[in-house]
């Protein structure tokens, strides 16, 4: 596989270990990881300090959104609200859950180059995903994209932008997951899986967190 270590060590927090591909976990071994996820930003929402074990929330800067209000800061709250795909995009500060590596919840999606079109070959890997929506409890998931750091900083942000949002649509459309259960949001460059490589393959990625 892509990453070095067992995927049940790294959902168990044996030891530390590179982000997760999502593909190499069952449905349920998703689930837990989603759940132990919402615990996360739940504790870092109500406490002061905005962390909880394997968590930290970040205010980022002109984040790419969909759907927000300009310069109105998007939380990771459930009360914050969906955002709204068929919106303009708008570039806002974002409150962020910097996820450790072992909670983390990432797929590698190949788009063509300069393209945010999902092909029909790269479907089946959201099927895993479609699954544990559909038969969980979780009220509303962040989808965000990143890439390696080929291009402009704003070239690389409206571009993972998109193609979160193509993987939100696909949810909706083929999975029936409720719009309002999902956002979509942008990262750009920022937050590298490998960042002593800045172009390497697995920092073009979309990464899934379960915010309640």
């Amino acid at each position: 596989m892509r990453f070095l270590l067992p995927a049940a060590l790294a959902v168990f927090g044996l030891f530390a270990a590179p982000a997760i591909a999502q593909e190499d976990l069952s449905v349920n071994e998703l689930t837990k990881l989603f759940e132990r996820q919402k615990a996360a930003f739940s504790e870092a929402n109500s406490n002061s300090l905005g962390q909880a074990r394997g968590l930290k929330l970040i205010t980022v800067e002109n984040a790419t959104v969909s759907g927000a209000e300009p310069g109105a800061t998007v939380t990771t709250k459930a009360d914050a609200g969906p955002i709204d795909p068929n919106k303009p995009l708008v570039a806002t500060p974002v409150v962020f859950g910097q996820l450790d590596p072992e909670l983390q919840v990432n797929l590698r999606i190949t788009f063509g180059f300069d393209s945010a079109a999902l092909s029909d070959s790269e479907k089946p890997k959201l099927d895993k995903m479609c699954q544990v929506l559909q038969q969980s409890d979780i009220n509303l998931v962040r989808i965000v994209g990143h890439t390696d750091t080929a291009g402009s900083d704003e070239y690389n942000q409206h571009l993972s932008t998109l193609r979160a949002q193509e993987v939100a649509r696909h949810l909706i459309d083929s999975c029936g997951i409720a719009p309002s259960r999902l956002q979509t949001i942008g990262m750009g460059e920022r937050f590298p899986a490998n960042p002593e490589n800045g172009r390497a393959d697995e920092n073009r990625r979309v990464e899934f967190q379960a915010l309640s």
